[in-house]
């Protein structure tokens, strides 16, 4: 391996052995969503907020089908405890299981969370509440809306979190509306880059970017950094 900046994120944060006690309360954040048997309308929304999909379900389902597993929420609280992030964008909250590894990864960063359907997001805001989460502030709203008329130039979120909408045409599009919030330190993680075809396809349409300088594939999820003295790389990494 080439990179002094890969080895360092590899052995120090992917392959930390660490048992954190944040770990603790993301198994039991987790823990109660499972025995969460009460039933929710979840409604998914398309470009422009249109509504695609509505059916009802049964939270714990939600939470177990759904939602970031164990260990790709510790990865993620792990990433964020290791770069520190003062600023962070998560596309998707759902219940919020992403969301609180991120919060407890760095407990004075400033979050904003996203998220369309307004039921799963009053029960992640009410789960935030319970745990004590204090440094989240969530928005109900459609992506592509809020991306687009949202000053997107004059941000600097250090961390975003791609979680919302898993079809190539939505990815790339929010991948390019938040092009000008880039510079040399941040950090994009995207979940779930091998869910489908698609998804594997617009993986490909980033790694080749020009302002895009080394990508990490961890199966779940890439990792997408913009740092200009690094020369352009792809490492994959089994965590």
């Amino acid at each position: 391996m080439h990179s002094p900046f890969v080895f360092d994120l590899i052995t120090k944060c992917f392959y930390d052995k660490e048992k954190y006690p944040e770990y603790s309360i993301l198994k039991n954040y987790r823990k109660s969503l499972l025995e969460n048997y009460e039933t929710i309308k979840v409604t998914d929304f398309g470009a422009g907020s249109r509504v695609f999909k509505s059916n009802t379900r049964i939270i714990n389902q939600i939470a177990k089908n759904a939602g970031i597993t164990p260990k790709r929420a510790e990865l993620l609280f792990r990433i964020t405890e290791y770069f520190k992030p003062d600023t962070i964008l998560e596309i998707g909250t759902s219940l919020g299981l992403g969301t609180s590894a991120l919060s407890l990864g760095n407990k004075k960063s400033k979050i904003t969370t996203l998220e369309g359907c307004p039921n799963t997001l009053y029960l992640a805001q009410k789960q935030f509440e319970e745990f004590g989460f204090k440094n989240i502030t969530s928005i109900n709203t459609e992506f592509s809306s809020y991306l687009n008329n949202y000053q997107l130039a004059i941000s600097n979120y250090q961390l975003i979190y791609f979680d919302g909408n898993h079809s190539k045409e939505a990815t790339l599009e929010y991948f390019e509306l938040l092009l000008p919030t880039i510079n040399n330190e941040t950090v994009w993680i995207f979940d779930d880059i091998h869910w489908s075809p698609a998804m594997e396809a617009a993986w490909e349409v980033i790694q080749k970017h020009p302002k895009v300088t080394v990508t990490i594939d961890t199966f779940q999820c890439g990792l997408v950094f913009f740092r200009s003295e690094q020369p352009k790389e792809h490492f994959v990494i089994r965590v």
